[in-house]
C-alpha cells in the first residue's frame, strides 16, 4: 500500500509526513538574509550619495554589492530534501543527491559546525541544512536526519 507522493516518489506507508520535512537552517538563514539586504541598500546609498564617482566605479560598487547579496542569498538557501529515493543537499556551493543505501551513518559531534553524513563509498558529506547554531534546534534536527537515515536505508539483508 503506497503512501503519500513526494516530489522523489511516495512516500513510505505509516511514515510522518513531518519526518520528511526539508532541513533548514533557522539563525543562519535569517542572519544571512538580512546582513544581505542591508549590505545591497547600503551600497546603492552610498552610489548615490558619494560624490565623484565615475561611471565604472558605480558599476563596480554595485556589482560588489550584488556579488556580495548574492552569496548571502546562497547561504540562506542551504537545504537538504528527503524524499522516498534519498536526500538532495544544497550547500553553500555544491549540491549533491545521494540514495539512501549510500549513507551509512550521520555525525553531529560536539566541535561540528554542521551534520556530516558517512557514505558508503568512504566519503562524507557535510549537511549545512542542519547548523550547530540552531542549538537544540540542531540537535533535534540531526535525531530526525539520523531516524529517517536508518528507516530508509534497510536492506532485506540490513547489512
Amino acid at each position: 500500500m503506497p503512501g503519500r507522493t513526494t516530489p522523489g516518489g511516495p512516500e513510505p506507508a505509516g511514515e510522518d509526513p513531518g519526518l520528511a520535512a526539508p532541513f533548514r537552517p533557522r539563525l543562519a538563514r535569517r542572519v544571512t538574509l538580512a546582513v544581505g539586504a542591508v549590505f545591497l541598500t547600503l551600497t546603492v546609498v552610498l552610489v548615490l550619495v558619494m560624490p565623484g564617482l565615475g561611471p565604472g566605479d558605480v558599476v563596480g560598487f554595485l556589482l560588489f554589492g550584488l556579488l556580495v547579496a548574492w552569496f548571502c542569498w546562497r547561504q540562506a538557501s542551504v537545504r537538504a530534501v528527503p524524499d522516498a529515493d534519498g536526500l538532495l543537499v544544497r550547500n553553500l556551493i555544491f549540491t549533491r543527491r545521494v540514495t539512501w543505501a549510500e549513507i551509512v551513518s550521520v555525525r553531529f559531534g560536539q566541535g561540528r559546525a554542521w551534520v556530516q553524513l558517512d557514505l558508503a563509498d568512504g566519503d562524507t558529506l557535510a549537511v549545512m541544512g542542519v547548523q550547530r547554531a540552531d542549538g537544540a534546534f540542531a540537535e533535534q534536527e540531526a535525531r530526525r536526519m539520523a531516524t529517517l537515515v536508518a528507516r530508509r536505508s534497510r536492506t532485506a539483508r540490513d547489512d
